[in-house]
């Protein structure tokens, strides 16, 4: 089994960097963790037309990072939460989907372009809260090791 983590924007922050790696860890015994940064598109002024042309950008990179992939999930604040024990369910249905291998994707600080939304399977929130995109990396794979967890009747803390 293999996860791929499409994300945009560098992990410049050593204590995530530490995170990241410590559930990368955890997640080894059960699938490989594969992880693609990509460049976050610089926005000169916060106007719409400037956001959009960001957004575009990094979407147009988010495509070819998953052109061939066969399950593809987006992060989306605005789309369905689900508890742990959901998300163990939906994980484990959309490797099957994807024949052992599922993609994740998580945009920039100004979110997805409507490309990469179109091209996308499914989309999930992990939170209501907003996180640094960068930060969401980290949620992520802590969730997808619980889900491990929880998927194998593991102890895990609740």
């Amino acid at each position: 089994m293999k996860i791929k983590i499409v994300s945009v924007g560098k992990i410049k922050e050593n204590y995530l960097k530490t995170g990241i790696n410590e559930y990368k860890t955890r997640i080894n015994p059960y699938c490989k963790i594969e992880e693609i940064e990509l460049k976050d598109e610089p926005v000169l002024s916060d106007t719409p037309a400037e956001i959009e042309k960001a957004k575009n950008l990094e979407g147009e990179r988010i495509l070819k990072a998953v052109k061939d992939d066969r399950v593809v999930i987006a992060l989306d604040l605005n789309k369905e939460e689900m508890d742990s024990i959901q998300f163990s369910s939906y994980l484990y249905t959309n490797l099957e989907k994807g024949g052992g291998n599922i993609t994740f994707v998580i945009g920039g600080s100004y979110g997805l372009s409507d490309s990469v939304k179109e091209r996308v399977d499914d989309s999930l929130s992990l939170s209501k809260l907003t996180y640094l995109h960068t930060m969401t990396r980290l949620i992520l794979l802590e969730q997808i090791y619980r889900a491990f967890k929880i998927h194998n009747n593991e102890v895990y803390h609740k």
